[in-house]
């Protein structure tokens, strides 16, 4: 049995995406905040934890990129996609709804909504939607937008249910451990980093060169500041591939000697199977083709 922490409380999207991992004898341990669900799997409160990392219509979860590049690493051995649609709920007795609290990217993600169906309702930013129907619960608040687990947590009544401004929103969690073994590559698979490179002309594009001139394919590019230095700022780079491929290999040497400091934050399988983009050339064969090669020269095999 193993013990997965995730951003709660009970009755958040993080929630239902730590049920798709979970093993029918796991526990789930709800966590305050993102930050804190991490900082138990580095105390070895739990085995892994759940968290947000990026929404399609809001980007990324920048709490969760600041708490993977602070303090000990930890790293993603998987990931979930889920369909991002709301439920609103109400006490049971609630007449006019003047408040309508949530999280931030989920009033983002139902403003239109709100407008048309709930012009009058004022809305409320909380930790979390499971947090805002905890909100609506202790009355203080009329309304709370949820993911639709949370009415089996909470005796509300649902309002609404699949709600949502952009009906293929979706948000992408992370399962993420303490280092250790990698998971298998699968031809379907995602490597994250976070680089740290000096703050001059070209540094960034110089990262992305080295990508390229292996045929390796992005997925994700965000910047976030150090918070030590003004002006200095992380990387946050997702792309196709598997840490245990050569080229992939090849890059992150050529990372490492050129930025500041680098940190691998996994290789996983990607939640939507999606085989690499490889151009002509670039595919591991040639790499092994190349460092053998380059054996036999040094071992005097060829002239």
């Amino acid at each position: 049995m193993s013990r997965i922490a995730y951003f709660g409380p009970q009755g958040t999207f993080t929630e239902q995406a730590a049920r798709s991992f979970a093993a029918a004898d796991d526990e789930l341990v709800p966590a305050e905040t993102v930050p804190r669900a991490l900082a138990m799997v580095r105390g070895g409160e739990v085995d892994a934890a759940c968290v947000p990392i990026e929404n399609s219509v809001e980007g990324a979860v920048t709490p969760t990129l600041d708490s993977l590049s602070d303090a000990e690493p930890i790293v993603a051995v998987a990931e979930a996609v889920l369909p991002v649609h709301f439920s609103v709920l109400t006490r049971h007795d609630t007449g006019e709804i003047r408040s309508v609290a949530s999280h931030p990217h989920a009033l983002a993600q139902v403003r239109h909504w709100l407008e048309a169906n709930l012009p009058d309702a004022k809305p409320v930013a909380s930790s979390s939607t499971a947090a805002a129907a905890v909100g609506v619960q202790a009355g203080q608040f009329d309304a709370a937008v949820t993911a639709p687990v949370a009415v089996e947590h909470y005796p509300l009544r649902e309002l609404a249910t699949e709600v949502a401004d952009v009906r293929d929103a979706q948000t992408r969690f992370l399962l993420v451990k303490l280092p250790g073994e990698v998971p298998e590559p699968t031809g379907a698979d995602r490597t994250s980093i976070v680089a740290v490179t000096a703050n001059r002309t070209g540094t960034l594009a110089e990262l992305l060169t080295e990508l390229a001139f292996r045929g390796i394919n992005l997925t994700k590019l965000d910047a976030r500041p150090t918070r030590h230095n003004f002006g200095e700022y992380r990387f946050f780079i997702d792309f196709e591939g598997h840490v245990a491929e050569p080229r992939i290999g090849d890059a992150l040497a050529a990372l490492s000697r050129r930025c500041d400091s680098l940190r691998f934050l996994g290789s996983h399988p990607r939640a939507d199977a999606l085989p690499a983009t490889i151009q002509p050339g670039a595919g591991n064969r040639e790499f092994e083709a190349a460092a053998d090669w380059l054996a036999a020269v040094r071992k005097g095999e060829i002239a």
